[in-house]
């Protein structure tokens, strides 16, 4: 099997009913193929996530064959895009990334998603990559949404990310959690590898 150094990996996003992604989606899409410009000639891939489910795509085909399609028009090469894993949310996204992950060897990752969504993020990929060095990406989004909306998104991590936590709290004695803070819309950063 072939030895891949990294992967880019876009987490998928909602798509309208004609499989047109949405301007999260595209924002996504833009910089992950921004980091994958960076690392191409080190030999990284892209790996996209996103398959089907009622509250983000309703088409025959998986979200993730719509932002493979937007970097196909910007000269990214098919051989370049490795198998899809196709999730039906977030911590799905980083479980069926894993078996892609482990079947080319990657030692290294970009994630790539929204800069409202980034803390969850690094917490689920956290668990299921501790293995890896992995650095994240943040698409601005919430600068493109009025207030009501940015509270709305903001609102929702914290209750999803504090679900996480109080669940890996709950089923795992002895592990020191207490390095994840909820995030507050100030934490909200981009590292790189």
């Amino acid at each position: 099997m072939i030895k891949i150094p990294g992967l880019v990996v876009i987490l998928g996003s909602p798509n309208d009913d004609s499989g047109e992604l949405s301007e999260m989606g595209k924002g996504r899409v833009s910089k992950g193929l921004e980091e994958y410009l960076a690392k191409r000639n080190l030999g990284w891939k892209l790996l996209l996530t996103g398959g089907f489910g009622e509250h983000f795509n309703m088409t025959d085909h998986p979200n993730a064959y719509y932002a493979k399609q937007i970097l196909l028009e910007n000269n990214v090469s098919a051989v370049d895009i490795v198998e899809f894993a196709e999730s039906s949310d977030t911590v799905d996204d980083a479980l069926k990334a894993r078996p892609i992950v482990d079947k080319y060897s990657v030692d290294s990752l970009i994630v790539v998603s929204s800069d409202f969504h980034l803390n969850r993020v690094k917490f689920i990929f956290g668990e299921v990559f501790p293995d890896k060095n992995i650095a994240f990406s943040a698409s601005p989004y919430l600068d493109n949404v009025g207030t009501e909306q940015q509270a709305i998104l903001l609102n929702h991590e914290k209750k999803e990310l504090e679900s996480l936590i109080n669940f890996r709290r709950s089923h795992l004695v002895g592990v020191d959690l207490d390095s994840w803070k909820l995030p507050d819309s100030d934490s909200l950063t981009q590292s790189k590898i």
